[in-house]
């Protein structure tokens, strides 16, 4: 059953998140720009849902990219060594702190009822929403406050002690970075209220102006003389500072930024007190949420300590990033399509419904993912030496490439699971998401744990990304179970012929892409570098999707077209 372009229901609206994993990497600065996406906007002279999702589409697109470049080019300033380490352990803090604070808790409680409130209160809800951020603001403040002053035990629970880690480095930027919990939070709330108010554009392009003052910064940091401090280790250091204030900065405009709109509204902020008994009957389902954030932590724990002991872990957030990226861009795209009509046929009790679109998601997900996954494996090594061959990051070009390689298999697994995440919470069932995460955690933490003892750097950092991409092939089958005894039968025939075709056709054209790029290299004489990845990459991108997609029309893989018109109608609207 192919999706209609009718938007859902005026009543309807997406209550609950996507499932975020332990990524590591920046989960909060997009987080709010999702959270709301498929609140079909009703008053006249709104924008349609469709446009405001293709609007989004391209913020997120913007923002995937602008994202991944301050990345990168902290690679190329600081290596992924020591530096880079100690900073991905304390930029996570803030991440982490906040989904414990108000995250999980925002998306499943607080923005449900701020679309009732504004419904049905007289004032349209602006009592709510000044009781909110009053209550959100000390929250925040006080988590914050508190994050500060136990900044070094933070620090404990996700980096190693000994090994190639430096735990004071890692400290020292977390007092820097944790006043960044503050500002995700306010950014969250603003967010959610205008995308309530169906005002999309500030909260999607919100991340973006981050990503830009923490590109200048990095452009400041790498014209700042010398290089940062760790022997002895002093908080005034240039570069420490640059670094830390720069990126915390980033967080804040993103926040600030939106509140020109939010005053535009006609809104008013007033401090007021007092609980809104709409809030409680929610009070389970924000401690399901509360409980997924907490088990996902723990994972997250098990892998930064494994990684931080061997040095291995900027890299391993390194190769997450890259391999979220295809679902970040595409599976976000397929997603909006498909999420407004499986959530109203949720709402309406319409299990049929929900299977066939779910099953529609994974088989658009399939064809628009798996061959993206099969010459990522194919390439990795050419990607790894085009984009990491520059500056200090130089050394580790060819070790990324690997594990990027390795790994790749998870693309597909991950936007699935993600898919199935959100058939559960569409059904307001917060609670099987939470056991779908224990179940990958109890696999992902002695896994880790083992993959600590194997020594060098490189072995690791494979074991890490492995282990990773493993641990959503067990939440996909988990959640496949549940689903079929939950709901019964998911059209797993029809999927599994798009799956088998697409893959006979990914493996062939993997192939052809991989023997392009050796071609590329024995033609191209000297070592490989940066030039060389690129040029491999450009060939063995465009042999391996060409000779891809050409036998899948000949095998007739029948979401082909479906899929490429999906993705390109969204990208076409504004």
């Amino acid at each position: 059953m192919a999706p209609c372009d009718e938007p859902v229901a005026t009543e309807r609206f997406s209550s609950f998140p996507a499932a975020v994993p332990e990524a590591g990497i920046d989960q909060a600065a997009e987080h709010a720009t999702e959270q709301t996406q498929v609140i079909r906007p009703v008053s006249p002279g709104k924008p349609s849902l469709l446009k405001a999702s293709g609007s989004m589409a391209i913020a997120t697109l913007a923002s995937r990219f602008t994202g991944f470049l301050w990345k990168l080019m902290l690679a190329w300033a600081v290596g992924t060594g020591v530096v880079n380490d100690s900073f991905m352990v304390a930029n996570n803090l803030p991440n982490s702190i906040f989904e414990f604070l108000i995250g999980g808790v925002l998306t499943s409680v607080i923005v449900p009822v701020l679309v009732r409130a504004q419904k049905s209160d007289t004032d349209g809800g602006e009592e709510y929403i000044q009781r909110l951020l009053s209550l959100g603001a000390v929250v925040l403040g006080v988590g914050t406050v508190l994050s500060v002053v136990g900044a070094g035990f933070l620090v404990d629970l996700y980096a190693a002690g000994d090994g190639k880690s430096n735990p004071e480095l890692a400290t020292a930027f977390a007092f820097l970075l944790l006043p960044q919990i503050f500002f995700y939070g306010v950014s969250a709330l603003v967010s959610a209220i205008l995308q309530a108010k169906e005002i999309f554009s500030p909260p999607a392009w919100a991340p973006v102006v981050n990503n830009l003052v923490v590109i200048a910064t990095l452009v400041v940091y790498y014209l700042v003389p010398g290089e940062i401090t760790l022997n002895p280790l002093r908080m005034s250091d240039a570069h420490l500072l640059t670094l830390g204030i720069g990126v915390t900065l980033g967080v804040a405009a993103q926040a600030v930024i939106q509140i020109p709109s939010l005053l535009r509204t006609g809104f008013r902020f007033r401090w007021r007190w007092g609980w809104d008994p709409r809030l409680t009957e929610f009070g389970g389902l924000a401690l399901w949420m509360l409980a997924y954030v907490g088990i996902s932590q723990i994972g997250l724990m098990a892998m930064s300590k494994a990684g931080t002991t061997a040095g291995a872990w900027s890299m391993y957030n390194y190769v997450w990033l890259l391999l979220q990226l295809p679902y970040g861009v595409i599976g976000f795209s397929v997603m909006t399509a498909i999420l407004p009509r499986m959530s109203a046929a949720a709402a309406d009790g319409d299990n049929q419904r929900v299977i066939d679109d779910l099953s529609l998601g994974n088989r658009l997900s399939t064809v628009a993912l798996l061959p993206i996954s099969g010459v990522m494996t194919a390439i990795g090594v050419p990607l790894g030496l085009a984009l990491f061959s520059i500056g200090k990051s130089a050394g580790d070009a060819n070790t990324l490439g690997v594990a990027l390689a390795v790994s790749s298999f998870g693309v597909l697994p991950y936007a699935i699971t993600m898919l199935q995440m959100r058939v559960f919470y569409a059904m307001k069932d917060a609670r099987t998401p939470t056991l779908i995460m224990v179940v990958m955690t109890v696999v992902k933490i002695p896994l880790s744990l083992a993959a600590a003892t194997l020594g060098s750097t490189e072995a690791v950092l494979y074991a890490l990304v492995f282990v990773n991409s493993l641990s959503f092939v067990i939440g996909w089958l988990v959640g496949e179970a549940w689903l079929r005894h939950r709901m019964g039968p998911l059209g797993s025939r029809r999927f599994l012929v798009t799956l088998g075709k697409t893959l006979v056709a990914t493996v062939v054209g993997a192939l052809l892409a991989w023997l392009s790029t050796q071609a590329v290299d024995a033609l191209i004489p000297g070592s490989a570098g940066a030039g060389t990845g690129w040029v491999q990459l450009l060939v063995g991108t465009a042999v391996g999707f060409v000779a891809i997609f050409g036998l899948m029309s000949l095998l007739r893989v029948a979401e082909l077209q479906p899929a490429i018109g999906r993705l390109t109608g969204l990208l076409r609207r504004r």
